[in-house]
């Protein structure tokens, strides 16, 4: 590993920890040759998955859209960064399990909307006005009425 600062690749690991639910580790390094502190993390290369859109367009997974996703589904509600992440983690972990290759958008969307509302549920309708496409208030009050029945009945 080439440190940020200097680019020696001589170092050592300080600190070693399990993150992700165990899929990855994370390492603190030091460099040797000018100390600096770095982290850096390993995990499990997944294979390639591939997004089939509303449209039938395949487009290769990316993370960070999720990311933003969630995001703004949480902006100015009590969730961190860090349950952000948790939450992502989650549903590549159910799209990996999943066995498929081709996902279609609307699993996804699905994975995200059931780790929401075990957050946060405002988050949840939030994400799932955009992602439900809700064309009338009633298809909205339809979802906020589903909403007072137990998760598993959606």
């Amino acid at each position: 590993m080439k440190c940020p600062r200097c680019a020696s690749d001589e170092d050592k690991v300080v600190d070693s920890r399990a993150v992700r639910d165990g899929r990855a580790v994370r390492r603190r390094r030091e460099c040797t040759a000018c100390g600096e502190r770095y982290t850096t993390y390993e995990a499990v290369e997944t294979r390639p998955m591939l997004v089939v859109k509303r449209s039938g367009e395949r487009v290769a997974y990316n993370r960070g859209k999720v990311i933003v996703g969630v995001t703004k589904a949480c902006e100015k509600r009590p969730v961190s960064l860090e349950e952000i992440e948790i939450i992502v983690d989650r549903v590549e972990h159910d799209l990996a399990t999943s066995g498929r290759r081709e996902v279609p958008s609307e699993m996804i969307g699905g994975c995200v909307l059931e780790q929401l509302r075990q957050v946060d549920e405002v988050a949840y309708v939030r994400f799932a006005s955009v992602y439900r496409s809700f064309q009338s208030v009633d298809e909205f009050f339809a979802l906020l009425s589903a909403m007072r029945l137990p998760p598993e009945t959606l």
